[in-house]
């Protein structure tokens, strides 16, 4: 009849009009309860799980409201008037009234901060549309409903979303899939980078153990020598004191004739006299060997110096490879981002698209009970 098709066509233009308007301008997750209707005091869970709540404008009416669907349910479709109040009963949970529903809300959020955020939201909206009411009551309501959308701190907040293409499912997947194998080819060439990396340590550590330890070994050998050193040059001079002592107590007795010790005596002297000079001798061979050995030491030394410049070098071509894993890890933290910016894009999408299809059921439960009155 033409009555029917009158409000249908009433129906399908507020229904565009409400596509074409109402944008989201927050969202977050929380458990949504409500109050009990008889007791006015206990708490009954809306949702089994938290749940996307969300602040949505409507530029056609000029109006905010909250909403929140769990499935095709609506649990939250609540229009935010001047007068509501939202009140922090505890670190992560507040609540408000809509006296329009009879009915209080209350919503558990996961960190203090996330509630604190919805509570600043909450205070702009409100300040929002008291000011929407103000100019409507100065009938100046098709000038300014664009500029009281929201205040200036939120402007970048309430600007329209970008428009998801739904017929193009394709270039979605696409894109995924691109990002996906780029994502673990970076992965893949990250990995070899720091198996080289760590291939490289271990080799330095390696070399700069056995320095370090041969240099350990060096300098307590050197340390010993130039003690033995000092302690066989007081012997050696020791030594030579006694033989040049002896030497003159022959001289003597030779020189006194008569008087001079018997040829035992003598024999005697004479055999201490090649004993020490054997001694001395041998002394001085072992001072060569000592020496010897410091030229050895110092051949080590520039094997050391050598080796500490090659060490040198490899930590700078460890600090480069560093820099270049830095700077692919970089890279691939953007490449994360932007995929995490698209899958946001994407979940606000089905967001808004779940709305929309809670008001294509109101829409057609009252297309059904119009059907029915007629």
């Amino acid at each position: 009849c033409m009555i029917c098709a009158c409000s249908f066509l009433i129906l399908f233009l507020r229904l565009l009009s409400i596509k074409n308007w109402e944008q989201p301008i927050f969202s977050t997750r929380a458990h949504v309860f409500q109050i009990d209707p008889t007791t006015k005091r206990n708490w009954i869970p809306a949702s089994k799980h938290a749940v996307t709540v969300s602040f949505f404008y409507d530029a056609n009416r000029n109006a905010y409201r909250i909403i929140s669907v769990g499935g095709t349910k609506a649990i939250i479709n609540c229009t935010v008037t001047p007068s509501m109040t939202f009140t922090k009963t505890s670190q992560k949970f507040g609540q408000w009234a809509d006296s329009r529903a009879n009915t209080v809300y209350g919503l558990g959020f996961a960190t203090e901060q996330q509630l604190h955020q919805f509570s600043e939201k909450f205070k702009d909206v409100k300040d929002a549309a008291r000011l929407a009411r103000e100019k409507s009551q100065d009938k100046e309501l098709a000038n300014t409903a664009l500029t009281i959308a929201a205040p200036q701190d939120l402007s970048d907040e309430l600007q329209s979303p970008p428009v998801m293409c739904v017929n193009g499912p394709e270039d979605k997947l696409f894109r995924s899939q691109s990002a996906d194998i780029t994502l673990a080819s970076e992965k893949e060439r990250i990995k070899k980078m720091l198996s080289e990396g760590s291939i490289c340590e271990i080799n330095l550590e390696a070399e700069l153990f056995t320095l370090q330890d041969s240099n350990s070994k060096l300098v307590a050998a050197l340390h010993e020598a130039n003690a033995n050193v000092e302690q066989w040059k007081k012997q050696l001079a020791a030594y030579q004191g006694e033989t040049e002592r002896l030497r003159e107590q022959v001289s003597e007795l030779e020189a006194h004739g008569g008087q001079g010790p018997s040829e035992l005596l003598k024999d005697e002297l004479t055999q201490s006299l090649e004993e020490l000079e054997a001694l001395l001798k041998a002394k001085d061979e072992e001072i060569h060997i000592l020496q010897s050995k410091k030229a050895e030491y110092h051949e080590m030394e520039h094997e050391r110096d050598e080796a500490i410049l090659r060490l040198r070098e490899m930590e700078m071509r460890s600090s480069e490879l560093e820099r270049r894993i830095q700077n692919t890890e970089q890279t691939l933290s953007n490449s994360l981002e932007e995929r995490d910016r698209m899958d946001t894009e994407i979940q606000r999408a089905i967001e808004i698209l779940d709305i929309k299809i809670f008001d294509l059921n109101d829409l057609r439960q009252s297309l059904v009970k119009l059907l029915d009155n007629n």
